[in-house]
């Protein structure tokens, strides 16, 4: 036992030995895979379209940051407050 896979299969040969109940399952099989291709081709899709759009939605916030903080002037205008001297007094 030290081949565990399992032993490979060639349709086109071995379809004559297969019962009309197994070839029947199989092609139900066959198209139920397919849809679900077909499905999930378009939830890879949708999914991509929502990465771009989260992608974009946070560089045009961290963009806004940026700019917005440049434009702060409040500490531009700040001036040191003269010291009160005490010996005047």
């Amino acid at each position: 036992m030290d081949n565990e896979e399992m032993p490979k299969i060639d349709l086109s040969k071995g379809k004559s030995k297969l019962s009309t109940v197994d070839r029947h399952f199989m092609e139900k099989l066959e198209k139920l895979n397919i849809e679900r291709a077909i499905r999930m081709k378009g939830i890879r899709r949708a999914n991509r379209y929502t990465g771009c759009g989260l992608f974009a939605g946070v560089i045009a916030i961290y963009t806004y940051t940026i700019f917005a903080v440049k434009q702060e002037t409040f500490l531009d205008d700040f001036e040191i407050p003269e010291t009160i001297s005490t010996e005047e007094a």
